[in-house]
Formats: C-alpha cells, sequence, structure tokens
C-alpha cells in the first residue's frame, strides 16, 4: 500500500507527470464544467467571455488552488519546490484577478465582489485558515460547486437570476457529492497501509477484503462523474449556441 499512487489519475513521480498530477486534470476539468453550466442560463451566451471565465477559474482553481495544497504535506508526492508552488500560485492568482477585471470592464463593476470572493476562497480553503474553518465539506461544495457556476451565470447575464442560483445550488450539491465519494478515497490511497477482512455471503461464500475493494466503487463512482460533467456541460453548450 505504501507505493499506492496518491490519486487514480497520478503519474509516475518526476519531471513533466509531476505538473499533470499537480493540475489534477480530470477534476480540474469537472470543475471548469460548472462555469459552463452556469453560462448555460444565460438567455445568449457570449463566447470571449465564457472563455475569460474558464481562464479564470482554470488558473485560480486548476493551477493556484492545487499548487497551495500541495505546499500542506505533499498529498500528491510531488517533487516540485516549495518556492515553485509558492510562485506559480501566486501568479497564477494574480492572472486569475487580471482576467476578472477584464470581466468587469467588459460586464459589470459588481464582478469585483466575486474576484475577491473567489481570491478569498483559494487561499482560505486550501492554506486552512482560520484554523481549518473553510477547509470542509460545506465549503468544498460552495467554492468548487456553487460559486464557479454562479460567477459563470453572473458573466453572461451580468445578474443573478432565479436560473443561475437553481443551478449554482445544484452544482454544489454534486460537488458535496464528489468530496463525500473522494474523502475516502484519498484516505486509502494516502494514509491507510493496510486493509484486512472479508465478507460473507447469504449463501456462506466468503470474499476477501482489501483496500482495492472498499475503493472500488467510490472512485469508479468519480471517474464516471468526471467524464460525465464535462460532457453535460458541452450538451448544454451546444444546445443553447444552436437557439
Amino acid at each position: 500500500m505504501s507505493a499506492e499512487r496518491p490519486a487514480f489519475y497520478a503519474l509516475a513521480p518526476g519531471r513533466w507527470r509531476d505538473w499533470w498530477t499537480l493540475l489534477h486534470p480530470p477534476y480540474t476539468l469537472w470543475h471548469l464544467s460548472y462555469v459552463v453550466i452556469g453560462a448555460a442560463t444565460a438567455t445568449r451566451i457570449d463566447g470571449y467571455l465564457l472563455a475569460m471565465s474558464l481562464l479564470g477559474f482554470f488558473l485560480g482553481v486548476g493551477v493556484a488552488a492545487h499548487a497551495l495544497d500541495e505546499l500542506r504535506g505533499r498529498p500528491l508526492r510531488t517533487s516540485i519546490s516549495d518556492a515553485v508552488l509558492v510562485g506559480i500560485a501566486v501568479v497564477a492568482l494574480l492572472g486569475a484577478v487580471g482576467v476578472g477585471l477584464i470581466g468587469v470592464a467588459r460586464v459589470s463593476v459588481w464582478l469585483v465582489p466575486f474576484i475577491v470572493v473567489g481570491v478569498f476562497l483559494v487561499a482560505a480553503y486550501n492554506l486552512e485558515l482560520a484554523g481549518g474553518a473553510f477547509h470542509s465539506d460545506l465549503w468544498f461544495a460552495l467554492a468548487w460547486g456553487g460559486f464557479p457556476a454562479l460567477t459563470g451565470a453572473f458573466a453572461q447575464a451580468g445578474r443573478i437570476t432565479w436560473a443561475a442560483v437553481g443551478v449554482a445550488s445544484g452544482c454544489a450539491a454534486i460537488s458535496a457529492a464528489q468530496r463525500a465519494l473522494s474523502t475516502p478515497v484519498r484516505r486509502l490511497r494516502r494514509r491507510v497501509v493496510q486493509v484486512e477482512g472479508s465478507v460473507t455471503l447469504r449463501d456462506g461464500t466468503i470474499e476477501p477484503l482489501d483496500a482495492d475493494a472498499v475503493r472500488a466503487a467510490p472512485e469508479a463512482a468519480l471517474k464516471l462523474l468526471s467524464l460525465a460533467m464535462p460532457l453535460l456541460a458541452l450538451g448544454l453548450l451546444l444546445a443553447r449556441w444552436a437557439l
């Protein structure tokens, strides 16, 4: 178990493979899908604004948040130095803010609160500020599910609609489900050394129970959801543009 990969998408440590693992590609794409789903609530989708929204969240969540998370205890076991992680987190976060300011000029000054909240969430959640008060299941659901969807919708319409609130709530719930599935899987992959046991069926059959068996179902669900959410977002986007 000690040589177990820290995530199902993690590659062998070293060089460019560390960067792939750091970016959490399936999960990053999953969370970017929320931005698209939120944007799809608008009457008309502006492709440029959607692209900028995706870029901003990629920099903030895909790069900055994951770099800061790796600083705390090296959960992905990469060899990227602390200085590089801090540097790319700062640069990516500043880039996300810059993208947000372009949105302010194009959409509304009311995008400023979204920028402030976004920066706060990246720092508070991943650096576990206030004793980890913001590093919880609830804050994960709100920060990485509801907030991207609501921001994606606001960037298109310049206002918050009931449709956007409903979609953001649904995305937060899906993100909470992701957390419920991923927490035990991460624990098994990163902290547990050995699992021993068995399952006895009604017919007397005894099946061995190990770490692979325990994590098989939740990890399969995570893999399917990481595929389903981008496909759902793409379908909604194509449907909206076809109108």
